[in-house]
């Protein structure tokens, strides 16, 4: 037997920030994505040697550990043994498993995609599958999101483990309390295509910490840097408005929301934004880009340009002759999924 799952990845188009726990307790924070083509992966396969061995084959990582009810996360996967350990303790009574773990994702750590949010949602999916746990999209999402903020403390928001879980557009909103509402976006098919053809993805080959980035964004909210708190009140404005503009089809606002998001980012912490992306930046809008904004926390990893469709293939053919990689932008509609395969 092997069970397989899988999470997409997203694209975050505005109010990112707002989903950090030091603003959306006291403000309320409002965010906008979409799913992508582009996904987190794993494959379970239960043994009988008492044995636990995960195997990240993206980042050539591997650890092997004797099977018991509480792994040591200060190993080399941190984010692997810190859910087996919630698992057991949670859903098995502390009784330990036995299994080889392999996971990859499509796009490099520190994309700006939410690729180790996702990633723990796959490996949620995978146990949930395994062990027919009674979980939900909520649970699940809910679950994934205190593994990594509580039990191993790693600074970030909360969209993207809502966004792996449930897949497509949504509209979130964070409150104080736990309180997390997602709203599914009925897209016209057409506004869909239409913004397929209009983006553009690029990764500028800079991959970064998000942690230390978010670090410095809550110390600036908790140190009431009226700069940064504004900033966000103007995030989650423009989340506001753009999801108006986008199921409405107003691509015209949707630009300018995305380039007005952007600039207010800027104003979160000082690492968000450097010469090398401002330069970047800049070469986009006189290649064709109409605007364009840092996927993420910032500071690197992908960069997504709304461009006139028309402009589409000479801005591809501009950001080509740099040193970063280009994408298409492919929305998904499903979220996390999990199959199991029986052996013959």
């Amino acid at each position: 037997m092997v069970i397989r799952s899988k999470a997409p990845l997203r694209l975050g188009f505005a109010g990112g920030g707002t989903d950090i726990d030091t603003y959306y307790n006291i403000y309320d924070g409002y965010v906008l994505n979409a799913t992508i083509d582009m996904y987190s992966y794993c494959i379970l396969e239960p043994t009988n040697n008492d044995k636990v061995i995960f195997n990240a084959t993206d980042i050539e990582k591997q650890q092997e550990y004797e099977a018991s009810s509480v792994l040591d996360i200060s190993q080399a996967l941190p984010l692997h043994s810190g859910i087996y350990n919630r698992i057991i303790a949670d859903y098995n009574n502390g009784k330990p498993l036995s299994f080889v773990m392999t996971t990859y994702s499509d796009a490099p750590a520190g994309s700006g995609l939410g690729s180790s949010s996702t990633l723990v949602v796959a490996i949620l999916k995978a146990y949930t599958e395994w062990l027919n746990l009674p979980l939900g999209e909520y649970d699940i999402a809910s679950l994934a999101y205190k593994i990594e903020r509580e039990d191993l403390h790693m600074a970030g928001g909360k969209q993207d483990q809502y966004a792996a879980t449930f897949g497509g557009f949504n509209f979130m909103e964070f409150y104080r309390d736990e309180k997390v509402i997602v709203n599914p976006l009925r897209l016209k098919r057409w506004i869909r295509n239409e913004l397929e053809a209009s983006l553009v993805l690029y990764y500028t080959g800079v991959s970064r910490e998000s942690a230390n980035i978010i670090k410095r964004q809550i110390e600036n909210t908790q140190n009431k840097n009226m700069k940064s708190i504004e900033g966000m009140h103007e995030m989650k404005k423009q989340a506001v408005l753009m999801k108006e503009f986008l199921l409405k089809g107003d691509f015209g606002g949707f630009s300018k929301c995305l380039l007005q998001g952007w600039l207010a980012k800027k104003n979160l912490a000082d690492s968000i934004s450097n010469s090398f992306l401002d330069g970047l930046f800049q070469y986009a809008m006189e290649n064709g880009a109409e605007s364009a904004k840092i996927s993420g926390a910032g500071g690197g990893g992908f960069m997504m340009l709304y461009c006139n469709p028309c402009n589409r293939i000479n801005l591809i053919k501009a950001l080509k002759q740099k040193e970063g990689t280009v994408f298409p932008a492919s929305f998904t509609e499903i979220g996390t999924q999990a199959w199991t395969i029986y052996n013959n």
